[in-house]
């Protein structure tokens, strides 16, 4: 493998750029979920919510942490035969144990169904779908780990075609095709399997191009140490994947197994509008932690203040974008609610708590990626835990009060919990923080430049809804931008290369 030249911001402007283009898939699904609810109904989608947000927890679980591996082992790996089988012990270590669940949830599918709470005239389709849509368990765990494996690499880009068309948009169009066709909510279970399917097979040839698969998939080397390597950085990473995947999946679940009958199923699907409008601002942080934690790596190996420069410049980017477009969207919450139709109204409170509670955490959120592969592997552990136990215990008392908005708060403030503890760590046992070179005043400007988009969102939201969510919208554009504009240092904005120029971000 050939020494790689100093990572430097630009690297991360580059890498964010085409990273926040796969992650659109998010986006599309702010779209796509007002039309399943209407083809399929509410507490029908709720099924379909509840299984997903299992498949997507247990993933996360039973991966062994491996995605998160790569992103330590792959770049600091001495060749390419290393990096091979990096990719190798985390297809054994990753899929293997998903494949023996989805086998266990299909025999057991009729001890399982009776624990979640559906609309009586879906009762029939549980067992089925739980025997059907768990196979997307080990589908899913491959396609996580193929493109963990392209941006340990630093390919970024190849996510797009995956995630956002073959994910979301087949999906999307079978799911439609197979409702035109009378199959009713089994056609969007069979949608959600066969886009998957393609995926997999896509991943195949993605992988095939810049790894030695003859090596990955071929025989074994006993004497390799990439495979206890990669178990290391892997289950070190486990806690907080999991604790990750946790707050994003298990409240749906955990309202769905609280609430009874129908009420249940709607209320899942009610969280979910609401952590799916949020996750428009978590993809920035989503997009900046794929990119930081594989650079900081490499990184690593040159100079840690190569990893310092990196980690200040992602938290200064993070900190201009998200505080406007929280804010804004936290104002315009009821315009973008109405897409999901009358019902959505109920998750306003829980929508403006997450948005809020995710622009805090990805403020102080760079810290964990760059954790995960510079620091210790014990420490890691120690804000996924405390985080955990913040938010059952806040849970414990407010859910039963307001299911909605108690588990948005209890997700919220976990969360927070969560990012705060690894800036702290990074800082005292590696000398490492972020607020340096101008941040105070990225801060201060971004806050000055926020509060009165936010007065414009909520008059905005006065309007009917056809015309407040396209001025919400502009006005949350046009706020990102004078953010960045006036916040940012210039070294900064012309680290976003052609698009700080295009964006008039700096002279042209």
């Amino acid at each position: 493998m050939e020494e790689q030249p100093a990572v430097t911001s630009r690297h991360v402007a580059k890498g964010v750029g085409t990273t926040l283009l796969a992650r659109i898939g998010g986006l599309i699904e702010v779209v796509s979920q007002p039309l399943y609810v209407w083809m399929f109904g509410l507490a029908s989608f709720g099924l379909y919510t509840v299984l997903w947000a299992a498949i997507n927890l247990f993933e996360n679980i039973f991966d062994l942490g491996m995605t998160s591996a790569m992103q330590r082992t792959v770049p600091q790996a001495r060749d390419d035969k290393e990096a091979a089988r990096s990719l190798r012990a985390a297809i054994i270590l990753g899929v293997g144990p998903n494949l023996l669940v989805a086998v266990m949830a299909t025999i057991f599918a009729p001890q399982i169904a009776p624990f979640l709470n559906v609309a009586a005239k879906d009762q029939v389709l549980v067992v089925p779908a739980i025997q059907l849509f768990i196979w997307a368990l080990p589908l899913w765990a491959f396609v996580e780990i193929a493109t963990s494996a392209l941006r340990a690499r630093h390919l970024f880009g190849p996510e797009i075609r995956l995630r956002i068309v073959w994910e979301q948009i087949i999906r999307l169009v079978l799911a439609a095709s197979f409702f035109m066709l009378g199959f009713g909510l089994v056609g969007l279970f069979i949608a959600h399997m066969i886009s998957l399917a393609i995926t997999v097979l896509l991943s195949f040839r993605l992988l095939h191009r810049h790894y030695d698969l003859r090596i990955t998939f071929g025989r074994g080397d006993p004497e390799s140490r990439m495979f206890g390597e990669t178990f290391k950085a892997g289950i070190s990473a486990l806690p907080y994947n999991m604790v990750a995947r946790l707050f994003g999946d298990a409240p749906s679940i955990v309202l769905n197994l609280m609430l009874p009958g129908a009420v249940g199923a709607s209320a899942a699907a009610l969280y979910m509008f609401a952590r799916k409008i949020s996750s428009l601002v978590q993809l920035v942080r989503t997009a900046f932690s794929y990119v930081l934690a594989p650079l900081a790596s490499s990184a690593f190996r040159h100079d840690k203040s190569h990893v310092r420069e990196l980690y200040g410049f992602a938290t200064r980017i993070m900190t201009a974008i998200v505080l406007p477009l929280a804010l804004v969207m936290a104002g315009g919450a009821m315009p973008i609610l109405g897409l999901f139709g009358s019902a959505a109204d109920q998750a306003r409170g829980a929508v403006i708590l997450l948005l809020l509670a995710r622009a805090i955490e990805t403020v102080i959120g760079a810290a964990q990626p760059v954790l995960q592969v510079v620091s210790g592997y014990g420490r890691q552990i120690i804000a996924s835990a405390a985080g955990l136990l913040a938010a059952i215990a806040i849970g414990v008392v407010l859910v039963p009060i307001a299911p909605l908005s108690g588990m948005a708060a209890a997700v919220g403030i976990g969360l927070i919990i969560s990012g705060f503890i690894p800036l702290v760590q990074l800082h005292v046992h590696d000398g490492l923080h972020p607020f340096s070179d101008g941040f105070g005043r990225v801060l201060s400007t971004a806050m000055l430049v926020s509060i009165p988009a936010l007065g414009l969102a909520l008059l905005a939201s006065a309007l009917p809804d056809a015309v407040s969510l396209p001025l919400v919208t502009l006005i949350a554009m046009g706020a990102i931008w004078c953010s960045g504009r006036l916040a940012l240092p210039e070294a900064d904005r012309r680290s976003l290369g052609k698009t700080g120029r295009k964006l008039r971000l700096i002279p042209a």
